[in-house]
């Protein structure tokens, strides 16, 4: 868990720093205000559990507690499932889609409770 979470963390880092380039640069006059809002909004999110990721990765032991597994794999769904979703919103994908940024964010909110779970249980 701490080679996925530490790899993931540090790959979902490096797409939000393109994926934040690519909408200044090649989608500014492409995208309306919301589009780009809901664009940057999935950037910030991406990045900021990216971190979280990476977070898992150095409080996490081998073997790997129940919390720490949960964590890591609560905040990867969740910037799929809540990012991806704003990123197909931003570029006109289907409305439905909107209903997966929601669950995504459960999932975050999930992976800072493990990640909290996590860091109460790493010490005993």
């Amino acid at each position: 868990m701490r080679r996925q979470a530490g790899v993931s963390g540090s790959v979902f880092g490096a797409l939000a720093v393109a994926l934040g380039a690519f909408a200044a640069h090649a989608l500014k006059d492409t995208l309306d205000a919301h589009s780009l809002a809901l664009w940057r909004t999935a950037v910030e999110y991406q990045f900021v559990h990216a971190l979280a990721l990476i977070g898992v990765a150095l409080a996490s032991k081998d073997p790997p507690s129940l919390a720490g597994r949960f964590a890591g794999s609560a905040f990867l769904v969740g910037v799929v499932l809540f990012s991806g979703s704003l990123y197909a919103l931003a570029l006109g994908g289907p409305r439905a889609l909107g209903l997966l940024a929601p669950i995504g964010g459960a999932a975050l909110i999930a992976g800072w409770i493990a990640l909290a779970r996590l860091f109460l249980v790493r010490n005993e």
